[in-house]
């Protein structure tokens, strides 16, 4: 069982200090662990988890035997490509050296982690890629903690829990440990003799460094992992070190609120027997058995498709007021304004008929499945709402019924004014009855791309290019120009890195020790 670090009094001392227990975090304990080393890891949060638990949970990856399966042929040299392609829009130098480590890399990435319980479908397609490489991981993203946290318990890694580091500890120069503050303030040192591996994830919920690399209206839009607030990063750019590619940000991005009460998925156990039955069931059973199931995924983690909007439907707050927005990448910061960072997708039963069946739409997982509205209906039923007429939908959206109609009003009046001077059918006014709505939507900062300044063995560089000894990154932590354009290549970096960091960390050779404390600063 994981401590709480209210309850240590003395300084923790181990071979390798981990800081975060998400996915790369849990990684770099495992394997410094599996090589004889002793070894911690420091989470703030009361679990482990990270941004991994929160991920859709595909790795993309190149000549795994899910491939060859299906008479796939590929390569990490024609992966490596593809990647570039991905990121071509971004128009900006990537990191090759760490672009080849990640590709060739993550296939046996992907063995080890089935080797631990992991279990994934697919490959699916995704252009660029030139062949399918999105491996899902079954049932959720959970699997991932639930199996990694089990084999750091079987290598005795202690976990301590509740303990935030925000300081790095160095002896002549050589990072030597972390220092970390407990919720109740109190402060406690994990010290370490062979090295630290910084493994904090991103900074998608600290607005003072979204408003530093990117804007001040970023700053004001929440984060899926609110807890992802660059701790790590922080503390090596206190002691010299570089963030680079901190512009670098996915969102806003509309997503339906989360599920209010755990389903079948996050309550069934991911052992291998479990995700096993799952991937035989799939290739085999019948899709009016495997589609629920995978609409019960798709209707969890996704948000309302952008062509909703061309077919007529308005977004309102909570107040029942109408959004609007000078362009429609403006939207999301519109959303974080509003009371609770809300908003309702209003639209008729023209639209409704429309979203139904293909090729309409509500969202989808690329490569996996399309959600269509039956699918809301019958998985997400906190999300949808159906009444007769404008007055019975106010009421059970808990909004003035004036409120409502003015702005659906407002809308129309909108689309009729638009019609002639566009060259596209003219969009049909909501009118029709009976009325929908879908929601609450929010808008979130998924994810930042901002990692620190690492070597090809994932050693942490000062502002020189000068490797900081005894400090290793990995994940978000340690990306360090590497662009990860495309599903799948953040978690496969995440595990990839963390193992990587890990074995590089548990060999490190021995400078300054935790035994030198009282010559820490």
């Amino acid at each position: 069982m994981p401590m709480d670090a209210a309850s240590i009094e003395a300084d923790i001392e181990a071979d390798v200090v981990v800081v975060g227990g998400g996915g790369s975090g849990l990684a770099a304990a495992i394997e410094a662990a599996r090589l004889g080393r002793e070894v911690v890891i420091v989470e703030k949060n009361p679990q482990l988890g990270g941004s991994t638990g929160w991920s859709v949970g595909s790795i993309s990856a190149s000549g795994t035997p899910d491939q060859r399966r299906l008479g796939i042929a590929d390569t990490a040299d024609a992966h490596f490509e593809d990647m570039g392609k991905f990121a071509a829009h971004l128009r900006r130098p990537d990191n090759l050296a760490l672009r080849r480590l990640l590709v060739e890399n993550v296939t046996e990435t992907v063995a080890w982690l089935r080797s631990l319980g992991v279990e994934f479908l697919g490959p699916f397609e995704e252009p660029p890629h030139r062949v399918p490489r999105m491996h899902i991981v079954l049932p959720t993203s959970r699997s991932y903690i639930w199996n990694l946290s089990r084999h750091v318990r079987s290598l005795g890694v202690r976990v301590v829990v509740n303990a935030r580091a925000d300081r790095i500890l160095r002896n002549s120069g050589r990072v030597v440990g972390v220092e970390a503050s407990t919720p109740e303030g109190a402060r406690r040192r994990f010290l370490a003799h062979s090295a630290v591996v910084l493994a904090g994830g991103d900074y998608s919920g600290d607005p003072e460094l979204k408003e530093r690399f990117a804007s001040r209206e970023m700053a004001a839009v929440p984060a899926v992992n609110r807890t992802a607030t660059g701790d790590c990063q922080k503390m090596v750019m206190e002691i010299g070190g570089a963030v680079l590619n901190g512009d670098l940000l996915l969102g806003p991005v509309l997503r339906f609120v989360p599920v209010p009460r755990r389903n079948f998925l996050h309550r069934v156990p991911p052992h291998r027997i479990v995700t096993r039955s799952m991937k035989w069931g799939f290739g085999r059973l019948p899709d009016a058995v495997v589609r629920p199931f995978i609409m019960s995924f798709m209707t969890t983690v996704l948000g309302p498709s952008p062509e909703l909007f061309d077919a007529g439907a308005l977004l309102v707050n909570r107040r029942g007021e109408r959004l609007v927005t000078a362009t429609p990448g403006d939207l999301g910061y519109t959303i974080a304004r509003q009371p609770e960072q809300q908003a309702l997708l209003v639209f008729d039963q023209t639209v409704a008929e429309k979203f139904s069946a293909p090729p309409h739409f509500i969202s989808t997982a690329p490569g996996v499945a399309y959600a269509y509205l039956p699918d809301y209906r019958r998985n997400r039923s906190d999300l949808y709402y159906q009444a007769p007429d404008i007055s019975s939908l106010a009421a059970r959206l808990g909004m003035p019924e004036s409120v409502l109609a003015a702005s659906i009003a407002a809308h129309n009046d909108g689309l009729a004014a638009a019609a002639p001077s566009t060259n596209r059918a003219p969009i049909p006014p909501c009118g029709r009855p009976p009325f929908h709505a879908l929601g609450p939507i929010q808008s979130y900062v998924v994810l930042t791309e901002g990692g620190v300044r690492v070597s090809p063995r994932l050693e942490v560089l000062d502002g020189t290019g000068t490797v900081i000894p005894g400090l290793f990154a990995a994940g978000s932590t340690g990306q360090g120009g590497l662009l990860l354009e495309g599903h799948g290549h953040h978690l496969g970096w995440a595990f990839t890195s963390g193992r990587i960091a890990g074995r590089h960390a548990a060999t490190a050779a021995d400078g300054a020790t935790a035994r030198d404390a009282a010559l820490v600063t």
